[in-house]
């Protein structure tokens, strides 16, 4: 079995630039022992993309940032330092484990009083979200690292009613009723 977990990197320039997925980091069982490494690969080519980073995100990771700084200046010698240009670590500066989130996703859920789903989930929702608010399938499918086009309108192209209604409309107006 194996998990993958996109690589977020402090590229440089900081949080304050735009996000790139650029490689992975993956774990998987090896003669009974669970084995993390990275590869300057991803899934598909299409994986490899730059992403906005919006404002509330950027502080978040700011934040985040600055936590990870006072727990270099704890722990001085004991900071694990090989992963200093990755965002995903723990107090300790050791990288997180590719299935850290999806891991820990349910006991946030249930922490705050919401409704079981799994993580993967969010991807769906952010999805229809776009779709929803006019973002248009290609973007959709370049946001969510689809290698091919159908692949999302497959799995979205039911969500899109503002498409449908828009159709419906044309369909109106050319039959000039």
């Amino acid at each position: 079995m194996s998990c993958h977990m996109i690589a977020i990197t402090n590229q440089k320039g900081g949080v304050g630039k735009p996000l790139s997925v650029r490689h992975t980091v993956v774990s998987c069982n090896l003669d009974g022992k669970l084995v993390t490494f990275t590869s300057d690969t991803t899934k598909t080519r299409s994986s490899k993309r730059t992403l906005p980073l919006v404002p509330e995100f950027r502080k978040r990771l700011e934040a985040y940032q600055g936590r990870q700084e006072q727990y270099r200046m704890l722990c001085g010698r004991s900071y694990c330092k090989e992963y200093r240009d990755y965002i995903c670590l723990d107090e300790m500066g050791e990288r997180l484990k590719p299935n850290y989130l999806t891991a820990a996703f349910p006991r946030l859920l249930e922490d705050n009083g919401m409704r079981k789903i799994r993580y993967h989930d969010l991807r769906h929702s952010c999805a229809s979200l776009l779709l929803a608010n006019g973002v248009p399938m290609k973007q959709i499918q370049e946001w969510l690292g689809h290698s091919d086009f159908s692949t999302t309108a497959n799995i979205y192209a039911h969500l899109d009613v503002n498409s449908k209604l828009t159709s419906a409309q044309a369909m109106v107006n050319g039959l000039k009723w």
